[in-house]
Formats: C-alpha cells, structure tokens, sequence
C-alpha cells in the first residue's frame, strides 16, 4: 500500500528526525507506528544517523505490529525486521541476525541489557508503551537505566503518558533524558513537586502535588514531549458511555459490608481473609461482581446480580456481538457458565483465527482480560455497538487502551461503553477515580498539545 501521511503524521516523523529523545503521545488510532518506522527508515538510510534500532513493545505488540506495518507499507518493506522472541536460544540466534530493526517484549529488557552489559549495541531505541515503564523500582526500568547513556537517540511512545498521577512520569521521562528535566532521582523528583500525605510510621503512602506542581512539570517536559489526541485529528464513532447501577440483595449487602468492616468473611469451610488495604480493595471489587477467593483458592458465590443484568445487555444488543472486558477468573468462568455461546481470545495463531472471526461477526460475545488485549489488537472490523466491564478496574491505561479496541477510526456506529456497577460497593470508587485520573490526563495531554498550524507558520 502506499502510504499518503496525514499531516499529523509528517508533524510526528518530523519531530523524531529533529529531537534526538523524545516523547510523543499519540492516542490510539493516530499511526504512531507507521510514523516512527518511516523515521527510523530515514535515520537509517538517507540521514546514516542511526546505525542499530531496537524496538521494545508489549509480547503481542512485538509478535505481530512491527512487522506487519512494515509489509503493510510499500515504502518500508526493504526494511529488514528480527523478532527477539521465545527461548534465549531463538533470542540470541535473533540478535545475530542481519536485520536494521529489532524488536523484544518489555519483559526481556533485563535478560537484554545482562546479555550485552557495557557493549549494548543500540544506538537507537524506540519504548512502544513509554508507560509501562513507570516504576522506577522495576527490574525492566533498571536494566535499561544502566545503558541508557550508550543511546544516542530515544523514542517513546505512549497515549497515557501519567496513568495514574503525577508520580508515574518521573521515570518515563528519566530514560526520555536521564533525568535533565525531572531531577536525577526519585527522590528528588518528589521533594521539588510533592508533600507527603497519610504516612504510617516513616513510610508514606500517598503524595499530593504541591501548589502549580502540574503546571511547572508540563511546562519543564513541553520541548521533548509533544501530544495529539485522536479527537482533534480523526472522524471517532460518538461514543456513550452508560453506568448501569446494580443493587445488591439483602445477604449480598451484609456479606459486603461484613467483610469492609473487619477483614473477615467467615464462611463454614474457609475464611476470605484481607490483610492490607490492596488485598481489601481486591477483594472487595470481587465481591461486588458477584463471587470472592478464599484463603483456600475456593471461589465463594456471593450474588448474580451482574449476571442478570450482562444477559438483560446481550438481549438489548440485538443479535449484534458484544465485548466484555473481565478482571477476576472467577468472573470469567461464571460468564462462561451462564454463557456457553462466550469465547475468549486465545494466543498465538489461534488468537489470529478468534480475531478474524469476531471481525467477521462469527463470536457473538467476545470475553477479553483488560491486561491481553489493551495494546496492538484490530477487533474494531466487527460489527460490535456494545463494550462491557463487567468488573471494575483502577487502571486508567488499561481502561483506555481496552475501549479503543472498537471506539476508533473507521467505525461507522456508535459505541456504548458500558459499566456493571454494584451499588454501595467498591466498584463506585474505581469508576470516580478512573473519571479523575481522565481528568488529570487530559489536563497534561493538552498542556504539551502539538499545536501543528501555530509552529508551520512561525
């Protein structure tokens, strides 16, 4: 196919050409992929400023995206792509291939960087997913800590730059310019645009942002971090999101309740036990879906309030297929129970054939886990009106990255996105934070807004 970039296209190749490490955060849908390559392409073949590429990407991302944009585009095709996949014998037998563009997932970054140690041979590196190297703690963020100085050129790549807050930008941005911005420390990095909040002892669990903290930190990052959101540069489906309240029963709410006051659910064979606020906060979302893990590993039924009301959806969608994003196994397993027609994505080759088939309107209910099928994935070909969260998560990436499976460019419906909330229960407080967390994102995303018309005409 050739490709006709679109002007937001030529903007984000440009800025690459131009910016020896950069952040773009591009929403999905923008081309962010066929972008870089053609990037990557001129570095390494008209500019010569490029001499070894690695791509790191999530596994279904790195299996399957690189290189099929490379075949999809007339103009890359002579582009020669080696997947640093599998075993470390096909890994390595990878490395020692001829190609100009290798591509690992993010959860052999370590296994790369002790491979190679003080000889990384990657001049240029592209983080597809800049985020999910947000903890400065993580092994994956270490690792390539340690080699970050022996690359000439970075590009990250990401739609939800700070997921959470504030706090998660500190390390995407550190392996963007090794920490000239945000400070060379995490540390240091909270102590110039945070105070401490609730602490236990010396250890403090939650940090606020001072006073203009948000605007001081857009404003440090605005010349190496550039975003576009599809809603200014793609015709989107409208999307309607809908929150369905569902009331529990009696014993359902006394179970519930039980259980947030004193950690302690007893049941006649086993105890669902919550020890810290994490566990409580899971466990709790559990509940409200209708089923909890005890101690034992024993799945307790609790209610099947949601089950009733996903089959009171499935009847409204009219025979059309209809998406349902699941948390918690338990979950899973009672919508297949209640729902024999459900199938789940599989992987490898056999998830290629699911995905032809729910494009092809042969799934009816495609049941998918927010965490396997947020990034890379094409399933926006169905005919599908109808996304479903059946469990309420706190991931605002894994949110958003989950919703644009369908709610982007070339859908010619409208999406519902649906929400199965339990009333009075923790589901209520993951919804509201995701809303925030939207809030925050769209506040940062706007702040360093590629402003294309403003910047040709200067």
């Amino acid at each position: 196919m050739k490709f006709i970039p679109h002007q937001y296209q030529e903007y984000a190749t440009q800025r690459i050409l131009d910016t020896p490490y950069i952040a773009l955060l591009l929403e999905m849908g923008l081309g962010k992929t066929v972008s870089t390559l053609t990037a990557m392409d001129l570095l390494l073949n008209d500019y010569f400023e490029a001499g070894k590429v690695l791509v790191i990407a999530p596994l279904r991302v790195a299996e399957d995206t690189w290189s099929r944009e490379i075949e999809k585009w007339d103009h890359l095709r002579h582009l020669r792509i080696s997947k640093v996949l599998g075993s470390a014998a096909a890994r390595r037998k990878a490395l020692k291939a001829d190609a100009d563009i290798y591509v690992i997932n993010r959860e052999n970054v370590e296994w790369l960087v002790s491979e190679y140690g003080s000889q990384w041979p990657f001049d240029t590196v592209v983080i597809d997913e800049l985020s999910s190297f947000k903890n400065p703690q993580a092994k994956r963020f270490k690792a390539l800590r340690r080699v970050r100085p022996m690359m000439k050129r970075v590009v990250g790549l990401t739609g939800t730059p700070a997921p959470n807050s504030l706090m998660d930008l500190w390390a995407p941005m550190y392996l963007i310019d090794q920490g000239e911005r945000l400070g060379k420390t995490i540390t240091g990095y909270r102590d110039r645009y945070f105070t401490p909040g609730s602490r236990n002892g010396h250890v403090v669990y939650e940090w606020k942002a001072k006073q203009e903290a948000e605007e001081r930190v857009y404003e440090a990052i605005s010349d190496i971090a550039v975003s576009m959101k599809a809603e200014d540069w793609l015709e989107l489906p409208e999307r309607i999101d809908r929150t369905i309240q569902i009331p529990l029963n009696q014993k359902a709410r006394e179970q519930y309740k039980k259980l947030e006051k004193e950690l302690l659910l007893p049941f006649l064979d086993a105890d669902v036990v919550a020890q810290t606020a994490a566990v409580l906060s899971n466990k709790l979302l559990q509940m409200a879906s209708g089923a909890v893990y005890d101690e034992e590993k024993g799945v307790k039924l609790i209610h099947d309030a949601k089950l009733d009301a996903l089959e009171d959806v499935i009847e409204a969608a009219n025979g059309k297929p209809v998406m349902v994003f699941y948390n918690f196994k338990h979950s899973l397993g009672r919508i297949q129970e209640r729902f024999p027609q459900a199938r789940i994505l599989r992987k490898g080759k056999d998830g290629n054939e699911d995905i032809r088939a729910w494009n092809n309107d042969e799934i009816p209910l495609l049941l998918l886990h927010p965490k396997s099928a947020g990034h890379g994935l094409n399933l926006q070909e169905s005919s599908c009106r109808t996304v479903v969260w059946f469990d309420q998560i706190w991931s605002l990436e894994e949110d958003q990255q989950a919703n644009a499976r369908v709610h982007r460019q070339g859908v010619r419906h409208n999406i519902v996105v649906i929400r199965l909330v339990a009333e009075g229960t923790m589901d209520e407080d993951a919804v509201a934070a995701l809303e925030r967390k939207a809030a925050g994102q769209d506040a940062l995303m706007e702040a360093v807004k590629a402003r294309i018309e403003r910047m040709k005409a200067s």
